[in-house]
């Protein structure tokens, strides 16, 4: 009497230690140690969930441009840091001063088909050098994404968003440009780093 398999009782016994691979291989890629290397990707994600950690050392910090917008919309700068690769980071909040829930205005984005195709954005925000003569536009990724807070159309009363942008980086030599975002009043801010 022979122990012959049927074909479809090979498949099940191939099928088995494949699914026990898979089960401990996907179990072994979770969670990693914080060390693994992120795509670029991930810029707007990790910086526009930043968060402070004491909301009283945030209203005692001295911004360094506060720029007024439509609606009471306020744009409070309290950062310009130079980055070793090659660009500088603006990061600050985004705040709604009034008493009622404000849309974003489009005009924020920009008007570049490329940037607004990626939805609500600071995309429009300019860096100018007056000096060098030079106007710097916020830093796009290789799918033509802003590298900004992106995906905000409505922001409440009192509500303040933490935001960023990015730009090149001017020369060395440059400590401080114009920042300017449409429909906003402009401000000089000083880069550090």
């Amino acid at each position: 009497m022979s122990m012959g398999f049927t074909t479809k009782a090979r498949r099940g016994l191939v099928a088995v230690p494949v699914a026990i691979g898979l089960v401990f291989g996907v179990a072994g890629c979770g969670g990693g140690g914080g060390d693994d290397d992120k795509p670029d990707e991930s810029v707007s994600a990790s910086r526009s969930s930043e968060s402070k950690p004491d909301a009283q050392e945030d209203s005692s910090e001295k911004p360094l441009a506060e720029l007024k917008g439509p609606s009471g919309l306020m744009l409070k700068v309290t950062a310009a840091q130079r980055d070793s690769g090659g660009f500088v980071t603006v990061s600050g909040d985004l705040k709604n001063d009034g008493s009622k829930t404000v849309t974003v205005p489009a005009q924020l984005s920009g008007n570049e088909t490329e940037i607004i195709r990626n939805g609500r954005s600071l995309g429009g925000a300019t860096l100018v050098d007056s000096k060098g003569k030079k106007r710097y536009y916020v830093l796009r990724d290789t799918d033509g994404r802003p590298l900004t807070t992106t995906n905000f159309s409505a922001v409440k009363a009192g509500e303040v968003l933490p935001v960023f942008m990015q730009f090149p980086a001017p020369p060395a030599s440059t400590t401080e440009l114009t920042l300017q975002l449409p429909m906003f009043s402009t401000a000089v801010i000083e880069i550090s780093g």
